[in-house]
């Protein structure tokens, strides 16, 4: 905006300047054509012995005029000034006067003195009318220039917003599981069921720190150990530990899974499975079911849980993005799971209903 504001100062001065040059050019034009008009009538009147119209000369209004003996003394006229007979123009105050001696002595008429009063005038009228439009091109400028700097930085206001809400939701994620674990150890004789829930909660606290670390602090440039893996495996790996999360909803988890050779680093299908399951339990409903299927080289984890709207679909695998407030989370296990399928060229399609449930698919080619 100041940048512009100094453009356009610069652009107004130097339109001003040019037109007051040619306001001045054509006054001066305008005035030696009346004085020449002026300088006819006395001689032609003077030639034929008429009487020469003086009186109309003087109640003209768009001037003022003078006339003067060899002398200098003035005969008649309506101009006060005291003119300088050295120049051929006098700047007067807020007006000119134009000196004309063509008349020759006609009617002992020596010189015309011709005062006009519009030329400044007309200067004020520019200044205002270059203000005004000045002011009115700035101000459809500024308010341009407002909504394009709102619309370029609603993306960053947006942004800092998801990362106020991720700091918060991290917070939170990170307290419920320590809580947990800080509940359990008070007492010196731990129950199994004390011991299940810190495993649980030490758990989810090394899943948020892994999940955390792939995204912001692991090396893009380290070489990841990639070798073929049986993926029912590392599922039945994974599901001993998940199933102690379902079973504190009440949920079951039914699996139907087969052997399956595929080539991946072992941390990154483990990020895959676990987000997809998490997010499977903590959005199901009390007492719910998921379903784990693994054939054809392809995984289905459905589940009956409330379910994502059409028209947000599109959105789940944005960083920081939250299909629903209902429960815990900050954004980022689907980001880090669409991520991951990218890699390896895994396909991912999800289906949802609005509390009927979600089906993910991923196609392991």
């Amino acid at each position: 905006m100041g940048a512009s504001f100094i453009l356009m100062v610069f652009i107004a001065i130097l339109y001003y300047q040019n037109e007051k040059i040619l306001y001045f050019d054509l006054t001066k034009s305008n005035m030696q054509n009346e004085v020449s008009k002026i300088s006819s009538e006395i001689i032609l009147s003077h030639m034929k012995g008429s009487e020469f119209n003086k009186k109309k000369l003087l109640e003209k209004e768009d001037y003022k005029v003078s006339f003067y003996d060899k002398n200098k003394n003035k005969i008649y006229g309506n101009l006060d000034e005291k003119i300088d007979f050295t120049k051929k123009i006098i700047d007067a105050k807020n007006s000119f006067i134009l000196i004309d001696d063509s008349v020759l002595g006609h009617l002992d008429i020596y010189y015309i003195a011709l005062k006009e009063n519009m030329y400044f005038k007309k200067i004020e009228e520019l200044k205002l009318n270059i203000i005004a439009v000045f002011f009115a091109i700035y101000l459809i400028i500024a308010i341009i220039g407002f909504y394009l700097a709102k619309l370029f930085l609603k993306p960053i206001k947006e942004e800092r917003e998801k990362l106020n809400n991720f700091i918060k939701d991290t917070t939170h994620e990170l307290n419920t599981p320590i809580s947990a674990i800080l509940m359990s150890t008070e007492n010196k004789n731990l129950t199994e069921k004390q011991i299940e829930r810190i495993k649980i909660s030490a758990k989810r606290v090394s899943e948020i720190y892994n999940d955390l670390t792939y995204l912001f602090l692991e090396d893009k440039d380290t070489i990841k150990k990639i070798q073929e893996f049986n993926l029912k495996d590392l599922i039945n790996e994974q599901l001993e530990y998940l199933e102690l999360l379902s079973s504190k909803k009440r949920i079951t988890l039914n699996k139907n899974i087969e052997d399956t050779i595929y080539k991946i680093n072992k941390d990154d299908f483990i990020r895959i499975f676990n987000n997809l399951i998490s997010n499977a339990i903590k959005y199901n409903k009390m007492g719910g079911t998921i379903e784990v299927t693994l054939q054809n080289n392809i995984l289905i984890i459905s589940d009956t849980g409330i379910g994502i709207e059409k028209e947000k679909l599109e959105d789940i695998y944005s960083r920081y993005y939250r299909a629903t407030q209902e429960q815990g989370g900050f954004g980022i296990g689907l980001n880090i799971v669409n991520k991951i399928c990218k890699i390896y060229n895994i396909k991912i399609n999800v289906e949802s209903q609005i509390n009927k449930g979600t089906i993910f698919t991923l196609y392991f080619k």
